[in-house]
């Protein structure tokens, strides 16, 4: 993953309440063997409605999704993550969201950031003004800033580190290559073995 520290980019408002995972990326779109390819699934039953927010040409390349209490609730599919990212969507601002979302959504690059109720209002009416209405997302400073404000968020630590970092949690394991070596030298023969492990 490339290292996330601060995006800046126009909010594409999402006025829903409850959305669940389902309706972020529905089922049939998630039989890929992959992580990347989804982003024509994302919102597939909303997109046929001319007027639904992402086929408004005058937010194109929006890439902060605003959104909703409890966005992302439902299923644990790390598919909705992975959608909105190949959508272009580097971070989603929301009052609360489905717990296993958020994990899956900081595991995988997409900043998911809990926000007052307030402030996300006044997010979207801004965006529903301008088309264009941007803001920041810093991690590093842990705040959201947009013309005329600025929030704190709060953030789990470690997921900021790899964030920052832009690693997940396979990277940290492997960097400790030299280790896992040593421990599998020294495990005893009648342990099983898989793959390349049985071939040395």
């Amino acid at each position: 993953m490339e290292p996330l520290t601060e995006h800046t980019g126009r909010v594409l408002p999402l006025r829903r309440s409850d959305v669940d995972t389902d309706q972020i990326i529905p089922s049939r779109f998630c039989r890929r063997l992959t992580k990347t390819g989804y982003a024509d699934g994302l919102f597939a039953r909303w997109r046929e409605a001319d007027d639904f927010v992402l086929n408004d040409p005058a937010r194109a390349g929006g890439s902060v999704l605003v959104a909703g209490p409890n966005f992302a609730t439902g299923s644990s599919r790390e598919h909705a993550v992975w959608a909105l990212r190949d959508w272009g969507i580097a971070a989603v601002l929301a009052p609360s969201f489905g717990d296993i979302f958020r994990r899956n959504a900081l595991k995988n690059g997409l900043l998911a950031v809990q926000l007052p109720d307030a402030v996300v209002s006044g997010l979207l009416d801004a965006a529903d003004r301008d088309p264009g209405f941007p803001v920041t997302v810093d991690l590093v400073a842990c705040e959201v800033r947009w013309d005329g404000g600025r929030q704190a968020f709060e953030v789990d630590p470690r997921a900021r580190r790899l964030l920052l970092d832009g690693q997940d949690d396979i990277a940290v394991t492997l960097a400790d290559g030299d280790g896992i070596t040593a421990y599998e030298r020294g495990r005893p023969h009648w342990l099983p073995v898989f793959g390349a492990a049985r071939a040395g």
